[in-house]
């Protein structure tokens, strides 16, 4: 009977090995969890899951984040580990290696560090503070996605900038993952690339002034300049986006009608468009200056399609510095760095994907914005907007450095939140609508095409100031220029580049990627004061609950076991 007991046990125990082996296999090959979480921060959206099983063949990921880091990159290093087994949840196509090149030689890390550069990858220079000593630690937070023989690499930590705390940048890179991953993706797997196009011809940006920009698109777009009176027509299959940038001089009526065609077409535009002319080289030079209304004749157009850029000047005290002349030591002049109002540096307000984890954008005596109603159903979405200690200056406005001499005051900045980019996305009218001429119906039909009072369902933005697209020109004549949005006052970087690229990929983007740039990881810090008050508590109640625990549970088991071996 004993020998009988125990061969059943036996044969339970197998039992019992036999499931807990099977479970573990099927974990294996199975990858999936459940979500819990208030922001849903591990599901990924619905446009990443419908373009990663539309994948059919295998994308290879080379993630460089091994080593021995800080906690907080070690968070970003399981971050994206936990991303990448995510898409490898919806897809068999995702296969993903985590490298350490900084392993090996001498001669093997600088070989390897030179192939890197080569190819754009540069390392961020960590500073690690361990038991009181501060230390230099080099990492290469990227992640290179390979499809057949093409790559994209990723950046997987975003611009730490001197306003957010390391601990909100590392959130900040880990909320971004899934749309840096799916963004990589849909682009190797396109067949054709988009053309941008910037006009000419108006006294726009040039080309030098647009160099770090257009190096940034160049990786998954076609950038060309075209001027308005050479072609017949534009089209949106061919043209991707057009960019207005910084335009001084005037459009004429058939350039518009160009535009215009295009837009109800289905075309996308981004306007950058400075009402006044300001700037601060002509400030320095006569020392005050009266600026001028630029003869864009862009008015209309704007105003049909549901904006109007006023003739004013925002003014913030939430701005970049100018250096400014303070005194002579010998021969040396003495600068000294002051708050310039006219240069607001401004916050991006909403959870709108364009717009959303960007620190400060520095922009340059830029207009207020307002909205229009419109005719046809237009959504008009505020993306920037200034601090709420601004003031305007209406044209015409004496500008000088006087406003300098004394500390800014915020009883003087109460005009509120000023709007300076607005999103306009819908079905917008013709400026042109009963106003045809002749000449521009024959310029239709010799293009074959008809004149169109509407438009298919389309995307443009407006932002107050062209300089937000312009790197700085170092030296014409040697063509050396700084990148974009860096201030070479404050030794800065500004999020003027991020801002243009968001803006580029949500106008022409039809597949949604851009969606999960909206997804939040709230960042959850502990109360450092609570927790030093209460230490003893907390403490005692982790060492002796789990002791109390089991000895509840032994007493019950001993209680049971005399009970039942009792008689």
């Amino acid at each position: 009977m004993a020998r009988s007991q125990r061969s059943q046990a036996l044969l339970q125990f197998g039992l019992f090995c036999g499931i807990i082996l099977f479970v573990n296999i099927l974990a294996n090959s199975f990858y999936t969890h459940f979500d819990l979480t208030e922001e849903k921060r591990f599901t990924l959206t619905k446009p990443t899951r419908k373009l990663l099983e539309a994948l059919d063949d295998r994308i290879y990921v080379q993630v460089l984040l091994e080593g021995s880091f800080p906690a907080g990159f070690k968070r970003l290093q399981t971050a994206t580990r936990e991303m990448l087994d995510d898409f490898r949840s919806v897809t068999g196509y995702i296969d993903y290696q985590f490298e350490d090149p900084l392993q090996g030689s001498t001669e093997e890390i600088k070989s390897r560090q030179k192939a890197l550069l080569e190819d754009g990858i540069a390392p961020v220079n960590l500073r690690v503070n361990e038991q009181g000593e501060s230390s230099q630690q080099l990492i290469y937070p990227v992640a290179v996605f390979h499809f057949g023989n093409r790559e994209v690499a990723v950046n997987l930590l975003e611009n730490q900038s001197p306003t957010l705390m390391p601990d909100e940048v590392v959130n900040n890179s880990v909320s971004l993952l899934e749309y840096k991953f799916a963004n990589a993706i849909k682009k190797l797997q396109a067949q054709a690339r988009p053309a941008i196009l910037f006009t000419r011809g108006h006294g726009e940006l040039a080309a030098l002034q647009t160099t770090d920009l257009e190096r940034s698109l160049h990786q998954f777009y076609d950038t060309d300049r075209i001027t308005l009176d050479s072609v017949l027509r534009l089209e949106p299959e061919k043209c991707a986006l057009l960019i207005i940038a910084k335009p001084q001089g005037g459009f004429s009526e058939r350039d518009k009608f160009k535009v215009d065609q295009f837009i109800m077409q289905g075309g996308k535009v981004l306007w950058l468009i400075d009402r006044l002319n300001a700037d601060l080289d002509s400030l320095r030079r006569a020392g005050r200056f009266v600026p001028s209304d630029y003869p864009l004749n862009l008015e209309d157009m704007l105003f049909k399609y549901g904006v109007r850029i006023q003739p004013d000047l925002v003014l913030d005290m939430e701005s970049s510095k100018i250096p400014l002349q303070v005194g002579v030591v010998g021969n040396a002049p003495q600068f000294q760095l002051f708050d310039w109002p006219y240069h607001p540096t401004v916050l991006p307000v909403g959870r709108h994907p364009v717009v959303k984890n960007l620190d400060r954008v520095e922009m340059k005596f830029c207009s207020s914005i307002d909205t229009i109603r419109t005719k046809t159903p237009v959504t008009k979405t505020a993306l920037l907007q200034s601090s709420r200690y601004s003031r305007l200056q209406f044209s015409p406005v004496d500008l000088n450095f006087e406003i300098l001499r004394a500390a800014p005051r915020p009883e003087h900045f109460s005009k509120g939140p000023q709007t300076v980019g607005v999103l306009l996305e819908g079905i917008f009218s013709s400026n042109f609508e009963n106003r045809v001429s002749e000449a521009m119906l024959e310029g239709l039909k010799q293009a074959g095409l008809n004149f169109r009072n509407t438009s298919a369902p389309t995307r443009m933005m407006v932002i107050s100031d062209g300089d937000v697209a312009a790197n700085f020109i170092r030296d014409s004549e040697k063509k050396e220029w700084l990148p974009l949005g860096f201030n070479r006052f404050e030794n800065i970087t500004y999020a003027n580049k991020e801002l243009m690229l968001n803006v580029v990929e949500y106008l022409i983007d039809a597949t949604g990627v851009i969606e999960a740039r909206t997804k939040e990881v709230k960042l959850r810090l502990l109360d450092t004061v609570r927790a030093r008050e209460e230490k003893t508590f907390w403490q005692a109640l982790n060492l002796g609950l789990p002791l109390l625990f089991l000895g509840i549970f032994g007493a019950v088991f001993m209680w049971r076991r005399k009970r039942r071996y009792a008689g």
